[in-house]
């Protein structure tokens, strides 16, 4: 089952084909903290993630995703990114989650607060 799973679909992890092609022309250039892999073809023209856990884009943090988009051409592990004193760790995308923020007066809120800049129209 577990062979059909990664035959037929990209997000339990890495499909057969980019299994595959990572073992045949991917250089591992190096690992993130949550256990990501990040890989490049000879020469640097391509890049790729293998996600551990559920692929998820937001779960690549700023430092490798500069990476991935050649916005710089050196990996975190060869020159680390200078981190500024006011910048906060990476957070992962939460919506739809538990942890997903939601605003006072939202009906998913335990405690909606009652909105009293507007009048809701009602029919005569």
């Amino acid at each position: 089952m577990n062979f059909l799973l990664r035959l037929l679909t990209w997000w339990n992890g890495q499909t057969l084909g980019t299994q595959l092609f990572t073992w045949r022309k991917g250089t591992k250039v190096g690992e993130d903290a949550q256990g990501n892999v990040y890989y490049q073809s000879v020469g640097g023209k391509r890049r790729w993630v293998i996600f551990n856990g559920e692929v998820e884009a937001s779960r690549i943090s700023p430092e490798w995703h500069g990476w991935m988009h050649h916005t710089w051409e050196h990996a975190p592990t060869e020159r680390p990114v200078a981190r500024k004193p006011w910048e906060k760790p990476h957070q992962d995308n939460l919506t739809g989650t538990e942890g997903a923020y939601v605003p006072a007066g939202s009906m998913r809120r335990a405690d909606p607060v009652k909105r009293t800049d507007y009048e809701a129209w009602q029919p005569e």
